[in-house]
Order: structure tokens, then sequence, then C-alpha cells
């Protein structure tokens, strides 16, 4: 389970850092925040505890997906420019 939790964390690791830019963006789309709020809903839904197969599954593989697709959907000066973010 650690091991996926790294797995986890570096694949997404550019995309967390490019969403928590975009969030703090002046002209990012009017979309952008309530897909992150949902998708963090969904990352902590409580009927991950019921079923926990079904749970690491939405956790590592769901997730990360849809989290990548929101940054690939916002405008290319915002990617661009949390490209050039420096790391703190």
């Amino acid at each position: 389970m650690k091991k996926l939790f790294f797995i986890f964390l570096r694949m997404s690791k550019s995309d967390l850092r490019t969403s928590w830019f975009a969030l703090r963006h002046v002209d990012r789309p009017r979309w952008f925040l309530p897909a992150i709020v949902l998708l963090t809903m969904y990352f902590f839904a409580p009927f991950n505890l019921v079923l926990p197969v079904v749970g690491i599954v939405d956790d590592f593989v769901l997730a990360p997906l849809i989290l990548h697709y929101l940054v690939t959907l916002l405008p290319a000066h915002i990617r661009q420019s949390a490209g050039q973010v420096p790391i703190r």
C-alpha cells in the first residue's frame, strides 16, 4: 500500500502542482474550482472504507486520470506558466 501511494504521488506530482498553480491564477476557468472540489470529495468518499478494493482502484487509478484530464483542459498559457514556477 505504501508503494502504491508513492507511485501515485510521483505520477501525479506535476498535475497536482499545476492544478495548485491554476487555482491561484487570475485567469483560471470558472469550472476549474468546482471540478477540483468535487474530485477532492470523490477522493475522500466514505464508500472507500466499505469496499476497500474499489477504493484503492478509485484512489490510485481513477482520481489521477481525472486530475490529469482536468489539467489538460486548462488554457495553454496557465499550463506553461505553471511549469516555470519554482519549487518551494
